[in-house]
């Protein structure tokens, strides 16, 4: 059974088959550290799940605001005309919590934070923290991992 690790501390994402490790990819979690309450801009921590996924056959760099499709492309130029965007590119793993009180319900609802592992610009650093909560990938390896879970693909997030 495939399995997701995030680790905050590391910085990296790990991909799993029955406890044998797939495949590593550096990651960017949130600036703010690990927390779970809305409104905190922190990565949430414990188990979740993959609720949906967005974006499949998509070219690289395709930007998403609110989970939809803008029709562009990022590139530095559309950067600097849009400097304050926080840059949703490429693909989007919707992430849930499964833990009532901690990640799900409430003010700790990771679905309702809007909380996804996703495509960045190749330009913002992987392996330390810079996101607003979610976590971030290079887009190359944000297609690769989008290829391999399906919904409902357990998550744990640690730190």
């Amino acid at each position: 059974m495939l399995r997701i690790e995030i680790s905050i501390p590391e910085q990296s994402l790990a991909l799993l088959e029955d406890g044998r490790e797939l495949a590593r990819y550096s990651v960017s979690t949130s600036r703010n550290g690990a927390g779970e309450r809305r409104g905190s801009f922190c990565t949430p921590r414990g188990e979740h799940i993959v609720r949906a996924k967005i974006g499949a056959g998509q070219p690289l760099n395709s930007v998403f605001v609110r989970r939809r499709l803008t029709g562009e492309i990022w590139t530095p130029e559309l950067a600097e005309r849009f400097p304050g965007r926080d840059w949703i590119l490429t693909r989007i793993l919707w992430l849930s919590g499964c833990e009532v009180g901690k990640n799900r319900l409430r003010d700790v609802d990771t679905l309702r934070r809007y909380i996804y592992i996703h495509g960045a610009p190749d330009i913002v650093p992987m392996g330390k923290p810079a996101s607003i909560g979610c976590i971030r990938m290079r887009n190359r390896d944000v297609v690769e991992l989008f290829e391999r879970v399906g919904v409902r693909t357990a998550v744990r997030i640690s730190g």
